[in-house]
């Protein structure tokens, strides 16, 4: 189910509706994805993840939520675990892990779907914001039971829809002039407006409402509703019940459309009413060009852009791009500018890495009389991995007392263009991050895992308890990154690049116990000494193939003492390189390593199941090198399928029973005949493997692999030694024979003219 190509059903129901209902039209859209199998959760890579768009304008979206059981023996009672985030991933920490310093994250909501055998799940969402918004989905945290591949095992399945109900000709409303709408508690009044950049602050107001009842003529029994619903950030929202009533938003988002809902709070009641916006710009610089007399700075190539051409930008200039509308000001306008608009540039270093830097230099100039502003937006293709920020105050050229410091807003949408340590780092409809550097603490760092796709913006503004006096201009180092992990998940954790269909995220796959979102979570992580405990007995359990090859060399099987050889030193190195922690040697790749140590394996359990079946040298060699061939094959496929180990033990097995079952009925007797094979060697022998085989798939798990897989060598190794069959000569005393004749033999022979003689005669010279 989950191999199909992902599915859009776009169905567009549309449905004239005379306009009424706030007087706009509506059309129904659903998006369906394919069903996928869940898994349980370890990491990040072990979540399901779906996008889904809402286009503009949308009044309700609906996700139904589908799981179903894909077995039908009984599995007991899962929950499911879905999150819902708009504009990126969703960060989740199911195992309640510690995070990474420095590393800020908000919730995101999350379902628990319980699952019986099918279970369907609903989920609406009043006026969300448009954009892309992020589905996941996993089961509970997974047990550390390993689970053989090709084995029966309980599966799930998840398959989210989405359909939408959208309004596709929302009026427009204008600005300082009135609008005539009537509004129902059932049909709400649907407006928008756009919001230009650089606006502080905007107004809705609406008045003249009239219920068309004399009693309550005059009174605006209304919901006035700003914005839209994002699960973290709900529309601002204003009960009106006077003549008239307004809504203000203090640093809205810029250069976006908001949405305007008004809606009767009275039940089968229709009101009437006129609204209007005005909006204010509080600070917004001149405008400025790329001219000849402007002193702009023209940026260096970057290092990687001068050694290498991989890497990316739009609009080049120099080998960097321009990410900020508002070019660099002047040096004589910024006197009397309410705040300095620095150009940043931007170049995509790789997949999912970006940098950002100042146009005109590292350094940037803050000051106490207005802010310093920076623009980086941030493209879709960035949200699947961490945004790092980090400030670094220059103390070399003007030192800051210590009540002064360099205040700090992070924002997305809008920026705070007012700082001080009363005001909150929060725009209208979204919140920020706030830091601040000082003489003693002169760096700051700032990530934030899965970034929203917007303009985010960086404000700085000096900050002095009472007079700067001669620090009035100091100069903070801004860097701005985005990676694909936090610190590249650290010692003890590799970062991995994922794929949902065609959008890219990473995430960090831990080891040697260490967990978290960066792998920095220490709380059951792996001492040294149990790592090198784990190291020894994996590796040093491989010796007790010794016994076997010492065992195979005096019973003349050469080639089954080299098989056992190759499976011993290829199985030694490649857990001396498969182990999580530092003690760890690989003497070659490891995929190679792993390669060699699955077809050693199966090939030495082939070998020594065909000597026992006793059969001609010449077929049982040929059956050596077809039986390689097809295993190697088989390997390259899938090394870790059940069917590559199970199918060249059953063949084997099945040939060496038709020999023994054919000597048996032959001679009529049971074969071996000899009760002291059976009960010395055989028996002990299919104990060994029988129990190594229940190991190696039903005991081990994540905390005892190191000794159950280090058991499992000793037992497989163990019953080559009682299984191998006796040298030639002391097959008879052990009940074993030379196995049946094909009846054909090839002895050399001497011929002369006439003469045509046997080898073991003697050789009579012609002359």
């Amino acid at each position: 189910m989950d191999v199909f190509l992902p599915a859009i059903l776009l169905v567009a129901a549309t449905t004239w509706t005379s306009r009424v209902d706030g007087q706009v039209t509506f059309m129904a859209e659903l998006t369906s994805r394919p069903a996928q199998k869940l898994s349980k959760y370890g990491w990040y890579g072990n979540v399901r993840l779906q996008r889904f768009h809402i286009p503009e304008e949308t009044a309700i979206a609906r996700w139904t939520f589908t799981v179903t059981r894909g077995n039908s023996f009984y599995c007991g009672q899962h929950n499911i675990t879905v999150y819902i985030r708009w504009g990126a991933p969703p960060v989740i920490n199911p195992t309640d892990c510690v995070f990474p310093n420095v590393t800020l994250w908000n919730p995101s909501l999350s379902l628990i779907l319980p699952v019986i055998s099918q279970n369907s799940t609903m989920f609406n969402l009043s006026d969300p914001a448009p954009g892309e918004w992020f589905v996941a989905a996993h089961l509970p945290e997974d047990d550390g039971r390993i689970e053989q591949k090709g084995f029966p095992s309980c599966t799930y399945f998840f398959q989210p829809q989405l359909s939408v109900r959208r309004a596709v000709d929302t009026p427009v409303l204008p600005q300082d002039a009135f609008l005539t709408q009537t509004a129902s508690f059932e049909q709400p009044a649907r407006l928008k407006l756009f919001v230009p950049e650089f606006a502080s602050s905007l107004s809705v107001t609406v008045r003249d409402c009239s219920s068309g009842e004399a009693a309550e003529s005059g009174n605006c029994w209304l919901l006035l509703r700003l914005g839209s619903a994002s699960l973290l950030q709900r529309p601002v929202t204003v009960n009106c019940s006077g003549m008239s009533c307004s809504a203000s938003l203090v640093n809205p988002p810029w250069d976006t459309w908001l949405r305007v809902v008004v809606e009767s709070s009275q039940v089968n009641r229709s009101v009437t009413f006129r609204i209007t916006w005005s909006y204010t710009e509080g600070c917004k610089p001149k405008s400025v060009g790329l001219e000849g007399g402007d002193e702009f700075k023209k940026p260096q190539k970057s290092s990687s852009q001068s050694n290498s051409t991989s890497a990316n930008t739009t609009e080049v200039s120099n080998g960097f791009s321009f990410a900020n509308k508002s070019s660099a000001l002047p040096t004589s306008l910024t006197v009397s500018a309410c705040m300095w608009s620095v150009p940043v540039l931007y170049e995509e270093v790789d997949v999912l890495s970006l940098r950002f830097t100042a146009a005109n230099g590292s350094n940037v100039s803050v000051t106490d009389t207005h802010p310093t502003l920076l623009t980086y937006p941030l493209p879709s293709q960035a949200t699947g991995g961490t945004l790092n920020l980090r400030l670094t105050l220059n103390t070399t050229d003007v030192v800051l007392d210590n009540s002064s410091s360099v205040l700090a807003c992070f924002s997305p949408w809008a920026p705070v263009l007012q700082l001080n340590h009363s005001q909150p780092c929060r725009t209208a409809l979204f919140g920020g991050y706030g830091v601040a550097v000082n003489t003693s603490s002169p760096k700051a760092v700032l990530r934030l895992p899965f970034p929203q796709s917007a303009s985010w913006y960086l404000t700085l503004q000096l900050h002095c308890n009472s007079s700067c006096g001669n620090a009035s201009v100091v100069s903070v180092v801004p860097e701005l990154s985005v990676s694909a992990c936090v610190e590249d998940c650290g010692s003890y954790g590799e970062c991995r690049l994922l794929r949902a269909y065609s959008y890219l995220y990473a995430g960090c796959v831990c080891k040697a116990g260490w967990k978290g979102w960066g792998c920095t979570d220490y709380s059951s992580a792996l001492s040294y000494g149990r790592q090198l405990l784990s190291t020894l007995l994996l590796t040093l359990s491989n010796l007790s193939f010794l016994p076997a090859i010492v065992v195979a060399t005096r019973r003349f099987y050469i080639t089954e003492a080299s098989v056992y050889c190759f499976t011993m030193f290829f199985s030694t190195f490649y857990h001396a390189c498969d182990q999580p922690g530092v003690a760890v040697l690989c003497i070659m790749d490891y995929d190679a390593l792993q390669y060699c140590d699955f077809l050693g394996s199966v090939c030495s359990i082939w070998v020594t199941i065909l000597c026992m079946a006793q059969i001609r040298a010449i077929a049982k060699y040929t059956l050596f090198m077809l039986g390689a061939l097809l295993i190697a094959m088989s390997m390259q496929l899938d090394r870790k399928g059940l069917w590559n180990m199970l199918g060249p033990i059953l063949c084997a097995i099945l040939l060496m029973a038709s020999t023994w079952v054919y000597r048996g009925v032959r001679r009529r007797h049971c074969y071996p005949p000899s009760w002291k094979r059976w009960a010395f060697y055989l028996v002990p022998g299919l104990c060994c493997a029988l129990v190594g085989v229940c190991l190696y798939i039903f005991a081990e798990t994540e905390d005892n692999y190191y000794y159950t897989h280090s058991l499992w060598h000793i037992l497989v190794a163990s019953c080559v030694v009682f299984l191998l069959p006796p040298e030639e000569k002391q097959r008879e005393a052990l009940g074993w024979s030379r196995g049946f004749s094909w009846h054909w033999s090839w002895r050399p022979q001497i011929c002369g003219y006439t003469l045509c003689e046997s080898s073991k005669e003697e050789l009579y010279t012609v002359t």
